[in-house]
């Protein structure tokens, strides 16, 4: 029989790369061995500290590097041969090049970014297919013009794209395209936005520039990463990513979760979530936290059983410089510590006067009597009334550390309660029309009743505060609007207690403190943020390091921003950069050809990105009566579980009928489109789309729900 030059070809690849693979591992377990050796010798000073954090980062990353150890390889013009892998192994010999080079490394960018027509130096790109330790496949990809296409190793992107969904995502750096690639290594500068239609990796890009990021900037590490997701259920389903890239700094939560001790407990209608997504309550917190700082008076405190009287112009010296541009409470303990010195400064000139009349009084008894000074040891020298600077100083830890004048403090400047103090302006609408002029006598009522009418279910709650308590200041009847003013509020209050709670790490420390300062923010599905929800990104990343990704065309939150300009301009102005993700590979052709009267219906102002691959299935469409819904739902979901075992199903409806369908689709992810956005399914069931398209911003939703399957689409009309 004839041999087949390619099939022969084909195992020749596989077999020398996994000759490749299995030095690379043993390479990595001799590492992992000497690591673990050097770190078993205990550190004795803080440099040799230091070191053994770094050897314990590298062990971790190179324990933690299993899948993907090798999955690339650069042929260069020049005869040289470059592997690409997760992670970087050094060869035996130090001084030589890597064995293998990290995926983020700057050599290993022409991996992603070569093409025929730029070989940046490479003749080939191969791309290695394992599972666990053992190659199963190579793709390779001349660059000397004799291939075609627009994609980077476009076999091994479509096999990936093909492949059954698990309802986690996966690492793609053996995939990523060269648009994708440009947006992952861009400088960290400032705000990049990145907009991105479905299925073009907006989330898959902004996963992988956190690790970039972490591999390129390590003091980034030292502050930890903040992704924020729209929702718990999608930060689930990306866990796994940033872990398997070997990165651990990270902190994920959604807006609803970013303050420590605030739980959202109630929905709310679009309108009062819209009026209070505003900008203008920044400032209006500002001018209301503002006004409940105490005005100059003149003080009369007791102490040892004396009174003291502070006049009216020193408090206000004290007030004025304990302010500041200070939060709240930071400025009552410098007030604080201020008052202590004042006070232990008046005692003492008080006490001098005191026994300088005594010493008069005893000099005019003596002459009275004819006794001569120094007779009975004493003379006016000797007792001249005034106190060390030790000793007022240990006077002002005595009244430091008094109750009663802490009392008076807390009476002068009382510690206020965010929670308490928010519900206080929110609930009444004098105070709004005063702090937040910028609101309708309308909007302003609107958003008191929505406080005052919560207080029914919340009656009997008890706030701690040192200003009256307010029925319902308690976090279970906030709203997921009112959690940006509460950041706002805790923000401009300040925090009683700045000591960063002991143990754990970096992640550990930024999750449980409400002030931490990351070192870079990732946001996905940023079109849904309010401009509230903007300013409690900015006060956590004050550099302005933040890339955001999303769809302005995807956006279904109370405000209306037609673009991305329009959406940042009130907190960050022009001073942002803009970049664009093109291509769709997750949604097929077919699907995206039907968005098009959708997105027009929307309004969109964008080109929808652009479809590269086919599943060869028409989306198909059923009709049935309200009354057979249930049952038509479950058979086509069981179609369509049969065609796609081993993979997984989704169905998008409406709000009014996720109850119903739930109850008759066990096993099923039921979803609004709100919640499904940023997943996908092999297959996904639309329910009722005419109902869907006629929820507020119902376009936009039909839009997400129609574009979350990787290879079918059904659709159930309801007649």
């Amino acid at each position: 029989m004839p041999v087949d030059d390619s099939a022969t070809t084909i195992r020749a690849a596989i077999a020398a790369e996994q000759a490749f693979l299995d030095a690379a591992s043993a390479r990595r377990d001799r590492l992992v061995a000497h690591l673990a050796d050097e770190l078993r010798v205990p550190a004795e000073d803080p440099t040799e500290r230091a070191r053994q954090r770094g050897l314990r980062a590298q062990h971790a990353e190179l324990t933690r590097a299993t899948g993907g150890l090798v999955f690339g390889r650069l042929d260069g013009v020049d005869g040289t041969v470059r592997h690409v892998g997760r992670i970087g192994i050094r060869d035996d010999d130090e001084a030589a090049d890597p064995m293998v080079l990290d995926w983020r490394a700057p050599a290993a960018r022409p991996f992603y970014t070569a093409t025929a027509v730029d070989p940046q130096g490479q003749a080939r790109r191969r791309h290695v297919r394992t599972d666990g330790p053992t190659v199963v496949g190579v793709d390779d990809e001349p660059l000397d013009g004799s291939a075609g296409g627009d994609l980077v190793g476009e076999g091994a992107l479509l096999a990936a794209l093909n492949e059954r969904r698990t309802g986690r995502m996966s690492t793609a750096i053996s995939t990523l395209q060269r648009e994708q690639d440009d947006i992952i290594r861009a400088e960290a500068t400032g705000p990049l936005i990145v907009q991105g239609g479905p299925g073009t990796g907006k989330t898959v890009v902004a996963l992988h520039r956190v690790a970039y990021l972490l591999f390129t900037y390590r003091q980034m590490a030292e502050r930890a990463v903040l992704v924020l997701g729209p929702s718990t259920r999608f930060l689930d389903y990306i866990a796994q990513v940033l872990p398997a890239l070997g990165e651990t700094a990270v902190v994920a939560a959604t807006c609803d979760t970013l303050v420590p001790g605030v739980t959202v407990g109630r929905a709310e209608s679009r309108e009062p979530a819209e009026i209070k997504g505003r900008a203008l309550w920044q400032g209006a917190l500002e001018r209301y936290v503002r006004s409940l700082l105490p005005r100059p008076r003149e003080l009369k405190l007791r102490w040892d059983g004396e009174f003291y009287v502070i006049g009216a112009g020193t408090v206000g010296q004290l007030l004025a410089s304990a302010v500041q541009g200070r939060p709240y409470h930071r400025a009552r303990s410098v007030f604080a510590e201020q008052l202590h010195q004042v006070l232990a400064e008046a005692v003492a000139e008080q006490r001098a006067t005191l026994l300088e009349e005594m010493d008069e009084g005893y000099e005019d008894i003596l002459a009275r009597f004819r006794v001569e000074p120094g007779h009975d040891g004493r003379s006016s020298s000797d007792v001249d009334g005034l106190m060390s600077e030790e000793e007022i100083e240990e006077l002002r830890d005595r009244i430091a550390a008094d109750a009663t004048i802490a009392r008076f403090v807390e009476s002068v400047w009382p510690t206020r309660d965010p929670q308490a103090t928010l519900r206080t302006l929110l609930g009444d609408a004098t105070l709004l029309a005063r702090y937040a002029p910028d609101l309708t006598a309308g909007e302003a009522a609107l958003v008191a009743a929505e406080v005052t009418g919560g207080e029914a279910a919340l009656a009997g709650a008890e706030v701690a505060s040192g200003e009256a308590a307010v029925v319902g200041a308690g976090p279970a009847g906030w709203a997921p609007s009112d959690v940006p003013l509460l950041d706002a509020v805790a923000d401009l209050l300040g925090d009683l207690d700045d000591a960063p709670p002991p143990g754990g790490s970096v992640a550990d420390h930024a999750r449980r403190q409400r002030g931490w300062v990351y070192g870079h923010v990732v946001i996905d599905e940023a079109q849904e943020l309010s401009e509230m929800q903007w300013h409690m990104v900015l006060r956590r990343c004050p550099t302005r390091s933040i890339t955001a990704v999303g769809d302005i065309d995807q956006a279904e939150a109370a405000h209306r921003h037609a673009g991305w300009s329009e959406a940042v301009r009130a907190t960050l102005g022009d001073r942002w950069t803009a970049a664009e993700l093109t291509i769709c590979y997750r949604t097929p052709r077919e699907v995206m050809d039907l968005t098009a009267p959708v997105l027009r219906a929307a309004g969109s102002r964008n080109t929808p990105p652009r479809a590269v691959r086919s599943s060869g299935i028409t989306p198909w469409t059923v009709e049935t009566g309200a009354d057979r819904l249930p049952a038509a739902a479950a058979e086509a979901v069981a179609g369509l579980r049969g065609r796609w075992a081993g993979g997984t199903v989704g169905v998008v409806a409406p709000a009014g009928r996720i109850a119903v369908l739930t109850a008759a689709l066990d096993g099923v992810p039921v979803l609004t489109a709100t919640q499904a956005k940023g997943l996908e399914w092999d297959a996904t069931l639309v329910v009722d789309p005419a109902g869907i398209s006629a929820e507020p911003r119902g376009f936009n939703a039909l839009y997400v729900a129609l574009t979350r399957c990787t290879q079918e689409l059904g659709r159930i009309v309801v007649a």
